[in-house]
This record gives C-alpha cells, structure tokens and sequence, in this order.
C-alpha cells in the first residue's frame, strides 16, 4: 500500500476513474477535515497517484485518514487541493468516467460535458502523515461496528471534560472491551478478536467519534485491524485498517490524555428487584410517554405486580401515562424494595434502542442509586452480560 509521507513539492497527476469511486472516497477523506483548520494547509486533500491506485488523505495534527482506491494512472504524481470544495464537486458529477489533471497550480476535472479548474496548493507546506502503527490484532468488522455503536452512545460530548468523550479500550488476550461513561450512564462492551501475539495486554483512550466513524466505515471486508503504539494515553497512537466502499481505508488518532474514570465495579450491581419487559413495546412507550417529560425531569416507571407504568408531565399543561406487561421479581423475598423509579427518558431511549434484543432486563438495587440493563433473548431466559449498561436514576421528589 502507498504511504503518503511529505513531499518537497506536487508533481504532476493525470488519472481516470469511476464517479462514484471518486465521489465516495473523496467524501471520506473530507469529513476527517477540520471545520477551522488551526493552519490553511489543513483544509487540503492529498491526491497522489501512483502503481495503479491512488491514495487521498486528510490530517488535522490529530487524527489522519487515507484511502486508496484502484484507477487507471497515466502519470505518476502528487497534487494537494481544498478537500471540502473537490468533495462538492465530485459528488455533483454525472454518472461517467472523471478525467484528473494536476499541475503545481491548479487540478482539472473533466466528466461528459462538465469541467472543473481548482486552484492547488503547495504540497510542501503539508505536515508529514503518521505512519500505521504495528498491527496489534484484529477483529470481525460487523462485530467491531455494533459494538462501538453500542458504546459510544454513553460517551460524554462535553469538550470541556475530554476524558468524557473517549471510549477505553482494554485487550486482554482474546477479549476485547469498550467502556464509556458520561458520568450518569455506563456502557460495556466485550468482544472476541484475535490478537497478534499471545498474552496481548493494553488499554488505550480513544476519541468516541472518531472511533465510530472509523467502526461504520470499514465494514465492506470481513476484519478490522487495530494498531496500538505508545504508552495508551496522551502521546499514545491509534489505527484501524478495513476495507470500505470504494477502497482500502485507514485512519489513526492521537489518544486522549488523562485518566479514566473506574467504573467497572458498577456494572455488577447486586439486585433487590428485576423487571423483565418486551425491548420494543418499552422503547415506544418511552418515546411517547417522553414527548410530555418537562426538561430535567424524570420519566417515572411505577413499579407494579408484574407491570410497569411510565408517567411523564410538563406541569399542568400535560400528562402522559403507559402502563406495560412485565414480570418483576423480588430478589429478596422481604417485598418489593422499591416501586418507581426515575430515568432521564432520552437515556433510557439510547439505552434501549442499544440492546438490540425482544427483551429487557432490569435490575435494580434502590432508589436515586445505579440501574443495570442487559439484554434477554427469551422472558424466561439468563441475561446476556457481553453488553451492559448503566443508567443513574434520578431522584424523585418526595
């Protein structure tokens, strides 16, 4: 594969290929730009072509991102132009064969009648791109996007708060696990993968959005591979490789500084009362009982003789209450310990809809202290502990 790395200046660029090839590959590589580059250069997208293929990359001193793509190269050579701009104009080409010629002072696009001039900019003022770390392991792509998807949506997105918006990612031999919080939800992930070596240990903090973007874009090829380097915080790099539509695509971001909030312990909570529902008749009346939940305040589930009652209000200008099917077991056999609870209902919806099971298990321990979700594949059956997630009930008034 073709490494971009810096170059003392552009060089002529003369290829041909498929629109919707160029189309896609230029949209990834675009949407890793920065909105306000710390310096102009940043806003370029680096075209070299070269051995049958052409590689496009973004770098933002963060995170990088390359593509490489199959086309039929007429003259070897590198070019750098506004990515933003060449992203508009790619996906506005008609459906034909796009002609690309570049010189040290402006790049030409020519497809069917339609024909584009940008101006280029100078290659040599471009930062070098980090190079893939060594490949740590790999996993299967479908797996690895549903998992990250499952997690991310407990990540926090408070810049303020940095270490919020990572997801930690800890290996340990054949298990992969992916942790996020906010601080008022947890979500945990565990996943098989299938490291290099034997004994692979680490841990590494990982932006959650570009982690997700990363995961949703490779899931064309069958495995994912993770490269780790450095001392997993801070100074530390990440990359993932996968195949995408239209090309081979590969990405790597600095990890976040600072340490991780331990939260692990909160996701064995010792229940006092569970309750067992239907995921899909819950999210709906999540989702309906929410449209009246004034902000910051609670959505309520009424805890019942083998039901389940969700209340919301705004005030007196509106009320709305669902009650469900469920069965609801008192752990302790001294009766029920608790009987409501209050969720944030957008919370509660993500958590849900992030189960990706017919059921729904609740467990609680008491009132305003941490709930457990996971999911069930049968009413009757055992949770499913690869994924849980953690929800801080809110307090009720009295």
């Amino acid at each position: 594969m073709i490494v971009p790395r810096k170059y003392e200046q552009g060089s002529p660029v003369k290829i041909r290929l498929d629109r919707d090839v160029l189309a896609e590959a230029v949209a990834w590589t675009a949407r890793s730009l920065p909105t306000r580059p710390s310096v102009p250069i940043l806003a370029g997208l680096l075209v070299k072509a070269a051995d049958g293929q052409v590689v496009m990359s973004s770098f933002d001193y963060e995170t990088s991102a390359q593509i490489t793509v199959k086309a039929d190269v007429i003259e070897d050579g590198v070019a750098l132009v506004s990515g933003r701009l060449l992203a508009d104009i790619a996906r506005s080409l008609p459906g034909k064969p796009v002609d690309v010629t570049a010189d040290a002072s402006r790049m030409e696009l020519v497809c069917g009648s339609a024909r584009f001039t940008l101006q280029t900019l100078p290659v040599e003022d471009y930062p070098a791109l980090p190079a893939m770390p060594e490949a740590t392991g790999t996993v299967a792509s479908d797996d690895f996007a549903k998992a990250v998807a499952q997690v991310v949506v407990a990540a926090g997105r408070d810049e303020l708060l940095p270490v919020f918006t990572g997801v930690r990612m800890e290996i340990e031999d054949d298990t992969l696990s992916l942790l996020a919080t906010d601080r008022y939800r947890m979500a945990l992930k565990e996943i098989p993968w299938n490291p290099s070596s034997a004994h692979t240990a680490g841990a590494a903090l990982v932006p959650a959005r570009v982690l997700g973007e990363s995961a949703k874009s490779m899931t064309s090829g069958e495995l994912v591979t993770l490269s780790l380097a450095g001392s997993g915080t801070g100074d530390g790099l990440i990359g993932f490789e996968g195949d995408g539509a239209a090309g081979v695509r590969e990405i790597t971001t600095r990890l976040l500084d600072g340490e991780f909030p331990k939260v692990r312990h909160l996701m064995s909570v010792q229940a006092t009362l569970t309750v067992r529902a239907n995921t899909a008749e819950v999210i709906a009346a999540v989702k309906r009982v929410g449209l009246v939940a004034e902000r910051n305040t609670s959505l309520r589930m009424i805890i019942g003789d083998q039901a389940i009652t969700l209340e919301a209000a705004t005030g007196d200008q509106a009320q709305a209450v669902e009650a469900l099917e469920a069965v609801v077991t008192d752990e302790t056999g001294n009766g029920l310990a608790m009987t409501a609870a209050g969720f944030n209902p957008h919370y509660l919806s993500d958590a849900l809809s992030a189960l990706d099971a017919p059921y729904v298990h609740f467990a609680f321990t008491a009132p305003g202290k941490p709930c457990l979700l996971t999911a069930l594949n049968e009413l009757d059956g055992e949770p499913l502990t690869d994924y849980r997630h953690v929800i801080m009930l809110m307090r009720l008034p009295a």
